[in-house]
């Protein structure tokens, strides 16, 4: 491999001529510049990306880290996130958590020495706030608000909406004995839609009846049992989000129970799977390509110094499908 000063030799100028020309960080003679990359061409010269890191203090990259790649949520974020990264120059580094606290702080140390532009973080953890205080990058927080730990921006939809309007689905379908699902409280999505549907409940003298769960598959299967043997007489289902609707459905098909004939079911998140399922799922869309746009705006109007948003909430909007009755 061809080293800076074989380019340089065959160039006829000196090494810092070379890297000016590489890095553009100052003019450069036309006639010089020419011959630079006429040399480069010639030689197959690399930039050798990590030392123009280190040099420029940045790496063109930004990370993502999620709790669960296998949630098609995060999934479509990150394909998301990584077309609006492409679309101004950036690379993405995709980091999978898996839930633990330890892997996303050595993935948010990582990402700091690596000079990276910045980091879209969605979290799962408690200990967030020490971890972004020891970190040098610009991080932006998607899908839920942590408050207090020094992020530059968050970004989320209108979860108490939702919460809304997934429950006021059922009751207008009908349903009076409405299960809520519901997702972990300590986060602000969960939190916020459950808070929802205990506003519509109380508008309608409905009873409040919910179910701990977390957003995967199977948590939503175990909640979905309990939910059976606790709530028997269960008319309609607020779920977490749509991995545990889906789950929920496979639980009562397993037990003869139709749906929507004897259960309706409401998700969120509207991933690709709730249209593509059959019956297709009854859910609230969360606008996944403007979210992750967002983001990735946001590390590029920080990194050039541009003002931007510090909070975007996102309006979400009911789809109604198969799993209510129309």
């Amino acid at each position: 491999m061809a080293t800076i000063r074989e380019v340089s030799r065959l160039a006829g100028v000196s090494p810092s001529t070379v890297s000016r020309v590489i890095n553009g960080t100052a003019n450069v003679d036309i006639e010089k510049r020419e011959r630079v990359l006429e040399a480069i061409n010639q030689t197959n010269f690399q930039p050798n990306e990590l030392a123009r890191a280190l040099y420029k203090k940045s790496s063109k990259i930004i990370g993502l880290i999620v709790p669960n790649i296998e949630n098609p949520f995060f999934s479509e974020l990150a394909r998301t996130i990584e077309e609006a990264a492409f679309g101004y120059g950036f690379r993405l580094l995709l980091c999978n958590s898996n839930n633990d606290t330890e892997k996303e702080r050595i993935n948010i140390n990582m990402l700091d020495q690596m000079k990276a532009d910045g980091v879209i973080l969605i979290t799962n953890s408690g200990e967030t706030g020490k971890m972004i205080a020891n970190c040098t990058l610009p991080v932006v927080i998607v899908d839920r608000h942590v408050p207090d730990t020094g992020e530059i921006a968050f970004i989320e939809s209108d979860n108490y909406n939702g919460g809304r309007m997934a429950t006021q689905c059922l009751v207008d379908c009908g349903c009076k004995k409405i299960v809520c699902m519901r997702g972990p409280q300590k986060f602000t999505s969960g939190f916020l839609r459950f808070k929802g549907y205990q506003d519509v409940c109380q508008e309608n003298g409905i009873e409040e009846r919910f179910i701990d769960c977390k957003y995967s598959f199977e948590s939503g299967k175990k909640a979905a049992l309990k939910m059976i043997e606790t709530f028997p007489d269960t008319e309609g289902i607020f779920a977490a989000n749509d991995m545990v609707a889906l789950s929920a459905y496979k639980i009562l098909r397993n037990y003869g129970i139709r749906v929507p004939e004897n259960i309706q079911i409401v998700g969120f998140d509207d991933i690709g799977f709730s249209s593509l399922f059959s019956p297709e799922i009854t859910t609230i869309h969360q606008p996944i390509q403007k979210m992750g746009q967002r983001a990735v705006d946001i590390i590029y109007q920080y990194s050039n110094g541009q003002p931007f948003e510090k909070e975007s909430i996102f309006e979400v909007q009911l789809i109604k499908r198969e799993t209510t009755c129309i």
